[in-house]
């Protein structure tokens, strides 16, 4: 069959399953509609579980979508988050043929001549591509990214899908205004289609992380990469949920790679790595012993103005010192608006949990008592209940993956069963702080490896 017949026949079979799905979908939502129109609170883990089997029957990146949407406390009800984190990003590989096809549509016909070799199988397969093992001509391994096909249509198609989604949240509680949530999702998805700026993204961390030696960043081929396929430097490692039974003093060290990865970046530059999920790490060793970690993807990053990094800085030391309107003045610089008293109580409620550790100054776990798949989940219920008779709320899109990554990070950590003085870590991370100077370093790392600075919407980003 002629390449253009397969690629229609693929985009008309992915057409039929949204269409199922979206009718899927709809048939619950009909049945939650008509759930709380009669009052019945009863059911809802039934619904739940009737939504993740909707969703479930559809791979590639409606899991990334779905799978989102369960680490974003409050974004769903506590019954569907818990669901939805069930469903695994599992997309089915291509083919050998098909990737032979995808490889000669990006490089040319003699792609293969551009490498040493090329292993057939992927090392790995997930929602937006799949990723194969290589070398280059002079024999250093590589890490080959390629794309699925018709993943831009896809995305649109599952966007459409996570609007259903925030309707079933509208139809059960208003209290949470989350228009913002899906504009940010939508726009951080669409940027993960481009392999042009995820490779100006691992350019941006390594130069951010230079002067880290716990933490290692691939190197980018730019003669071998395209839009839709992205090729790096192959880091060999060891999955960090390996190192769960291993001594204390190892799983810490992997632990404050964790931290300098992510804090490093945001008090520096204001930029975050905004999934920070088990897979995208990897620890690496030397003589035998673990010393840091491979940061792997960079297709989720969020670059903010400087000034939301101050309002980071503002509500720790407000929360520090009792000092009350510090922390209003932070709500208000991360896009907050028209907060009553009685709402700023909600929101200390959560900054207090995430904060709690940085504020708590001696060695401790992220969260003393909590498991990895508990974490914030009944700070998160507290703050839901509470919005039910305060709000309604509208929550900021800059606060949309800094809130996510923050608890990603959290869990990490407890994964790990890390021992480490949190506070101690945080205070020296963002010594010396000021919003000029992330302003200016910002500015600077960004036109170095060709992104735009942020221009004056607190929205945009490089």
């Amino acid at each position: 069959m002629p390449p253009d017949d397969i690629e229609r026949n693929r985009f008309s079979a992915r057409a039929a399953r949204y269409a199922r799905v979206g009718v899927n979908v709809g048939g619950v939502a009909a049945r939650i509609a008509q759930a709380q129109l009669l009052g019945r609170a009863a059911g809802r883990a039934d619904r739940a579980a009737d939504l993740r089997a909707a969703l479930g029957g559809l791979k590639g990146p409606v899991m990334k979508v779905a799978q989102l949407l369960a680490t974003i406390p409050d974004a769903l009800p506590p019954e569907y988050a818990e669901e939805l984190a069930q469903l695994q990003s599992d997309a089915p590989a291509m083919g050998y043929g098909f990737v032979r096809r995808r490889m000669a549509a990006e490089l040319g016909p003699d792609w293969m001549a551009r490498f040493g070799s090329f292993e057939k199988e992927p090392a790995a397969a997930a929602s937006l591509g799949q990723v194969h093992r290589a070398t280059a001509l002079d024999g250093a391994p590589l890490a080959v990214k390629l794309q699925y096909p018709d993943m831009a249509s896809a995305v649109e198609a599952d966007l459409g899908q996570l609007r259903f989604l925030f309707d079933i949240r509208r139809r059960f509680d208003a209290s949470i205004d989350t228009s913002q949530i899906v504009e940010e999702i939508g726009a951080r998805i669409r940027e993960e289609l481009d392999y042009r700026r995820e490779a100006k993204h691992a350019a941006l961390y390594a130069r951010m992380l230079g002067q880290t030696p716990e933490v290692r960043v691939p190197g980018v081929w730019p003669d071998l990469s395209t839009g839709r396929l992205l090729t790096l430097d192959w880091l060999e490692g060891v999955k960090l949920l390996a190192y769960k039974e291993a001594p204390l003093a190892v799983r810490n060290r992997i632990a404050v790679a964790m931290f300098k990865a992510w804090w490093g970046p945001f008090s520096s530059h204001g930029v975050i790595h905004g999934d920070p999920h088990l897979g995208n790490y990897a620890a690496f060793s030397e003589d035998g012993e673990p010393q840091g970690i491979n940061l792997l993807d960079y297709g989720c990053i969020r670059v903010f103005p400087a000034s939301f990094v101050g309002g980071v800085v503002d509500l720790y030391e407000g929360l520090r010192d009792g000092d009350e309107s510090r922390v209003v003045h932070a709500y208000e610089v991360w896009g907050f608006k028209g907060l009553k008293r009685e709402l700023i109580d909600v929101l200390n409620i959560w900054a207090r949990f995430i904060y709690g550790p940085l504020l708590d100054d001696r060695v401790r776990t992220i969260a003393d008592g909590v498991s990895p798949g508990e974490y914030g989940r009944r700070q998160a219920f507290q703050v839901a209940q509470e919005l039910k008779r305060k709000g309604p709320i509208t929550v900021p899109r800059e606060f949309v993956f800094m809130d996510r990554a923050a608890i990603g990070l959290g869990g990490v950590f407890l994964h790990l069963a890390a021992e480490l003085n949190f506070a101690q870590l945080f205070r020296d991370t963002m010594a010396d702080f000021s919003v000029s100077a992330v302003a200016a370093r910002q500015r600077e790392a960004l036109l170095a490896v060709g992104l735009e600075p942020l221009g004056g919407d607190p929205g945009s980003r490089g």
